[in-house]
């Protein structure tokens, strides 16, 4: 079964086509800079690749060319959009309506578009990329998967914000969690690899990227997560705050007459790592420490700090912990964060060995943790397309 992942966004739209249940990768791709002069297409299949440049107005524009590529007879790979099973759609938020992948109907476009108020920014471009495959590939049953789903498994005490009753009842303010898809993909690698029944594990991953999340995992179930109601909390992130007491808010908008645009600007593009030393790239930042640059290293300790609060906080929470799993691009590829991360946490029993951390990937699951650390600790590429593939092929599955 041939089944189409997409991820539009508000510009782009990333995709890949897999071969289920083989998990064979056939093609892949990005359009960006959607609605600009001059936008790019880049696409591979096989050893064939394609490089283009030329205006794409909108994403109906852009998901037709993306067909083109598939059927193109050098750099394609199907005969025809039919052969195309199903389309796996990335939506950002579900609230509290969705926690399992979803075949798309009226319905369900209906209560995206109403979510749309909770993910301004994520949900419209979501949207518009389910209406646009559905016309292009209408054979193709169309399905959601959505970033929040994975924690709607947190109990009550862990989501609830003491606010008033009625700011949950009516306007669902709660903690929805975010990068559930990438902490569902890498817990299910991790305890596939540990060999121990799912039931029995007690996992922390950390997704590390200019996004940043960690989440508590007990039995496959996320119990916790470091993302709220938005992907503004937590822990200190490319150009977001992570988390801040409400009062600055207050105190800055007071101060400087800030209105709430201002400030929302402030703490999702201005602050983070970008604000503490004016770059929000690890690469040139861990550069900058080895320079002996005093804001580089004050940033990444702020950093890495956060981090081992909230790996202290959910082993508290689990009552044990069997591995600590790092993904996504930061996670996957810093040596030097993940070393300052574990640095001081042999208590915890979390202790790395640094010839295997510095040694980088091997295979799916990395394993870095020196012979006297109780726990494990994992390196795992992060694979949210193949996650959303296969949820996709199961949800197909099972209703067939």
């Amino acid at each position: 079964m041939k089944i189409l992942v997409i991820n539009a966004g508000s510009s782009s739209i990333k995709y890949k086509l897999y071969a289920l249940p083989q998990q064979v990768e056939l093609a892949q791709g990005l359009v960006e800079r959607i609605g600009e002069a001059e936008s790019r297409i880049a696409h591979t299949a096989g050893e064939q690749s394609v490089q283009r440049r030329m205006p794409i107005p909108d994403h109906k524009f852009g998901l037709q060319k993306v067909a083109e590529l598939l059927l193109d007879p050098h750099a394609g790979i199907i005969r025809s959009p039919a052969e195309i099973a199903a389309i796996g759609h990335r939506v950002v938020h579900g609230g509290e309506q969705f926690s399992q992948p979803t075949l798309i109907n009226e319905r369900v476009k209906t209560v995206i578009r109403d979510l749309s108020s909770l993910a301004p920014l994520h949900n419209p471009p979501n949207l518009l990329g389910i209406e646009v495959a559905e016309r292009i590939f209408p054979a193709a049953a169309q399905v959601a998967v959505f970033d929040t789903a994975f924690h709607q498994t947190l109990p009550p005490y862990a989501f609830r914000y003491a606010l008033p009753q009625s700011y949950y009842e009516q306007d669902s303010v709660r903690v929805y969690g975010f990068h559930g898809t990438s902490h569902h993909y890498v817990s299910r690698q991790a305890i596939a690899h540990l060999q121990k029944p799912a039931g029995q594990t007690n996992l922390i991953t950390l997704h590390l990227g200019n996004g940043a999340s960690i989440c508590a995992v007990q039995g496959g179930r996320s119990m916790d997560t470091s993302m709220g109601f938005s992907p503004l909390a937590g822990l200190v992130m490319g150009t977001r705050s992570g988390d801040l007491d409400p009062a600055v808010v207050f105190y800055l908008g007071r101060k400087h007459g800030l209105d709430m645009d201002q400030i929302d600007h402030l703490l999702n593009k201005q602050s983070g790592l970008l604000g503490l030393a004016g770059n929000n790239d690890l690469r040139d930042l861990q550069r900058r420490q080895e320079d002996g640059d005093p804001a580089a290293r004050l940033a990444l300790e702020i950093y890495c700090y956060r981090i081992q609060k909230y790996i202290g906080a959910y082993l508290a929470v689990l009552g044990g912990l069997d591995a600590l799993v790092f993904t996504a691009g930061v996670g996957e590829n810093s040596a030097t964060i993940r070393r300052q991360i574990c640095s001081g946490l042999a208590h915890l029993g979390i202790i790395l060995d640094e010839e295997r951390n510095d040694a980088g990937l091997s295979g799916p699951v990395s394993e870095i943790q020196a012979a006297a650390g109780r726990v494990k600790l994992f390196v795992i590429p992060t694979n949210e397309e193949l996650e959303i593939a296969t949820q996709t092929y199961t949800l197909l599955a099972q209703i067939s």
